[in-house]
């Protein structure tokens, strides 16, 4: 059977839709736009994946200046934008950060589709 068109190019398939990288919930945003009005004015929040901790892999997040990296992802959710680090793309697509505010501490946190499991302590992942 063949599978080329009469131009000699293969039928092109449908384009399925990639999730995107990474998206904020609205307390992420909110305190990203209090961050980048405050200390972190002309920065971005870069979010970037290491290697390190008992699982492997750890989130690490750093104010740059908004040009960011070559190569780094601009997304922006809710009206608000990160950088990523494009080696984290994999790692993060279809990633939520969510903040949250507890009684002892208070920070970002990720819900990554990606993940197989963490360590004891939270801080590090396995994909």
């Amino acid at each position: 059977m063949n599978t080329q068109t009469s131009a000699g190019q293969a039928p092109s398939r449908p384009v399925r839709e990639l999730p995107p990288v990474i998206t904020l919930t609205e307390k992420a945003a909110d305190r990203l736009r209090e961050l980048y009005k405050g200390a972190n004015v002309g920065q971005l929040l870069r979010i970037s994946v290491s290697t390190k901790g008992c699982s492997g892999h750890a989130y690490d997040m750093n104010f740059v200046d908004e040009a960011g990296t070559p190569g780094d992802e601009r997304v922006t959710s809710q009206g608000v934008t990160v950088l990523i680090d494009q080696k984290a793309v994999l790692f993060l697509i279809g990633s939520q950060m969510d903040y949250q505010m507890g009684d002892f501490e208070s920070g970002f946190v990720f819900s990554n589709p990606n993940e197989k499991g963490r360590c004891g302590c939270g801080m590090s992942f396995h994909v």
